[in-house]
């Protein structure tokens, strides 16, 4: 029996798409995330959202190419403090819940993108 990838675990394309598609507006929202997409243009927020969907599903395992940057050249200079990737992560756990992602699921989720904090966050 082969072990299934996290992207079929969580349930393909569709179902990264869709948490992506939650998470977004709870970050752009935040009193103090939002500020990271003032005076973005719709079109440029779609494109980063069709990037973030890519990203996640390539890294899960499934069967995307990711065409963007890395992440320390995407995020650099973007001033990410450690309280800005606390709150990023709390938004991240509650779209986990509205999604009733398994445990194990989750766990696998956080453990991947807290590998991505050295790369994002600014000392």
């Amino acid at each position: 029996m082969t072990d299934k990838t996290l992207y079929d675990r969580l349930g393909g394309y569709d179902a990264i798409s869709a948490v992506v598609n939650d998470l977004l507006p709870r970050l752009m929202s935040d009193s103090l995330l939002g500020r990271f997409w003032m005076n973005r243009g719709e079109d440029g927020i779609n494109r980063e959202k069709q990037l973030l969907i890519d990203y996640l599903c390539s890294n899960a395992g499934g069967p995307l190419l990711y065409t963007g940057r890395d992440n320390k050249t995407s995020h650099k200079g973007m001033g990410i403090s450690e309280s800005d990737w606390e709150k990023f992560t709390g938004h991240l756990n509650s779209t986990l819940d509205h999604f009733q992602v398994p445990q194990q699921e989750r766990n696998d989720v956080m453990g991947f993108i807290e590998s991505t904090r050295k790369d994002i966050v600014e000392q």
